[in-house]
């Protein structure tokens, strides 16, 4: 009996995906639940398992190929026995992943790329499912070797317009030239910033916190609250619980547009930007006003991780209905975030900074950050983006509020 392998049913706001890696041949042995394709859409890279036991009998898509929802990928002779020595496929086997010594395993792309710049892979990093070597793994090698190491690559001007007889090798040269496709994330990314830009009016209000007072708390239950946790207690968490009592105050910004209605989210999934090997990346932390900080804590450690492992799934990274971006991890001072559609506002963190304040008259020294509240004119007004900014700097200056809820 043949059984079709199809690609999985995807989000109304994922129009394709590219096949990046068979993980089987035909004539291989599968087994149930077994992934036998990695897809990668604008977000994401999905694993196919295989739908029953048998024998994968023929691969219709190859790798490279854009898909979509429910197409068909290949087939599988469902019962079969393979009829090749053995019946478990090795990575030496597998068409689109190439095995480099001891369990180390490379996409193609990968490889060629390493051996056009002389990559050592003992010098990459692999950020794929089970250590897998990608291509933009290679690439942040590359970026760091020396300039003298890097292929050179003339412009085809230059080639054209100028005899190497009259031009000297080493000025023809020097001027570097290096074109890298753009990942499907980075072009999703790209195109969802346009897109705020142009439908959105987005606006940006300032200002700045003290963080004294949280950064005391901090200190102050530091180790009892990691001893008690098993979890750092960082400054994300009082963000995400400052910012959920100003949404809750001004529930515009916790909206959003759709069509000619706005709509007003009851709950709040809070988005927390990430930066992953593929670019950035805003999981969720789903019915964030219901978690404990500890809980906040956690949740955005294990988002974290799987960012990093490029393991999120498309469920942890839509939605939400507010977004909080840290610059300042980076070192940024200031900035203007740019809201993550269809969301309303996005508050942008900044680095801790000794500055000159006044108090009572005096002036005195405080770790100070610059916050940024980007919002959408259309629904929120100036004094209401004005006054939830503020809510967030009260709360924090003073962060025994968010305890007795005033």
């Amino acid at each position: 009996m043949t059984t079709e392998i199809k690609v999985p049913v995807l989000p109304e706001s994922i129009a394709d995906a590219e096949v990046v890696a068979w993980h089987k041949k035909p004539g291989d042995s599968i087994k149930r639940d077994e992934n036998l394709v990695d897809i990668e859409t604008d977000k994401v890279v999905l694993e196919v398992p295989s739908p029953c036991d048998g024998v994968l009998k023929e691969i219709v898509e190859a790798q490279g190929t854009v898909v979509i929802a429910e197409q068909l990928l290949g087939y599988i002779d469902e019962g079969a026995v393979s009829q090749s020595s053995g019946n478990e496929t090795t990575s030496e086997d597998r068409p689109n992943v190439i095995a480099m010594g001891q369990d180390v395993l490379i996409n193609p792309a990968a490889k060629k790329l390493m051996q056009e710049h002389g990559v050592d892979i003992h010098d990459v990093t692999g950020s794929g499912k089970g250590g897998r070597i990608l291509k933009e793994d290679v690439l942040k090698v590359v970026n760091k070797q020396p300039e003298k190491n890097k292929p050179l690559k003339e412009s085809t001007t230059t080639k054209s317009a100028v005899s190497a007889s009259t031009v000297d090798a080493g000025d023809r040269m020097g001027r570097i030239e290096k074109r890298v496709p753009m990942t499907r994330l980075r072009a999703r990314i790209a195109e969802r910033l346009l897109e705020a830009q142009h439908n959105a009016a987005i606006l940006t209000t300032f200002n700045e916190v003290n963080m004294q007072p949280v950064m005391e708390l901090r200190a102050r239950y530091k180790e009892q609250f990691e001893k008690e946790h098993d979890v750092r207690l960082g400054f994300m968490s009082f963000f995400v619980k400052a910012a959920i009592e100003a949404l809750k105050q001004f529930p515009s910004v916790n909206a959003s547009i759709d069509g000619n209605d706005v709509v007003y989210h009851g709950f709040f999934d809070i988005g927390v930007a990430v930066s992953s090997p593929r670019g950035l990346v805003v999981p969720v932390v789903r019915d964030a006003d219901q978690l404990t900080l500890a809980q906040i804590e956690k949740t955005i450690r294990e988002l974290g991780q799987k960012a990093q492992q490029n393991a999120l799934s498309l469920d942890e990274i839509t939605g939400g209905t507010f977004t909080i971006s840290n610059g300042g991890v980076f070192g940024s001072l200031l900035s203007t975030p740019i809201l993550n559609p269809p969301q309303s506002g996005i508050l942008g963190m900044h680095t801790i900074q000794e500055r000159p304040v006044a108090e009572d008259g005096e002036v005195v020294i405080r770790p100070m950050m610059y916050l940024a509240h980007s919002y959408d004119h259309r629904i929120v007004d100036g004094k209401e983006a004005v006054q939830f900014l503020l809510t967030i700097k009260e709360m924090l200056e003073d962060p025994a509020r968010m305890l007795i809820g005033v």
